[in-house]
């Protein structure tokens, strides 16, 4: 696995765990990784993803996630990269990246 800060390989692997066996197939953790910047760049793209100038820090902004597109988005920048992965396969980890953000209290239950 890529150089990670312990809490982006605590995401990672936790991802990784709540994919099911059978609907992982090739994917690895780098994919994970990949498909998690992935979808931030997709959140910069929308204006809800920033850099504090002062901090240097990433922050979210309020806003609405469309969450198809943003799989699309995804699904398209990974084919561009020649990575197999399945539309189900994103599914998942975005599903799996909320409950980590939910466990971790960075988002609210819907």
């Amino acid at each position: 696995m890529a150089l990670m800060e312990p809490e982006e390989r605590e995401l990672v692997e936790f991802i990784y765990r709540s994919i099911p066996v059978e609907d992982r197939g090739d994917l690895t953790p780098d994919d994970i990784l990949l498909v998690l910047d992935l979808m931030d760049d997709y959140l910069e793209e929308q204006g809800l993803l920033r850099e504090d100038p002062k901090t240097g820090e990433m922050e979210y902004l309020d806003g609405e996630v469309d969450e198809t597109e943003q799989l699309n988005y995804v699904l398209s920048a990974m084919n561009e990269e020649g990575r197999a992965i399945t539309g189900v396969q994103i599914q998942l980890i975005q599903d799996a990246e909320l409950q980590y953000g939910i466990k971790k209290g960075y988002y609210e239950e819907e």
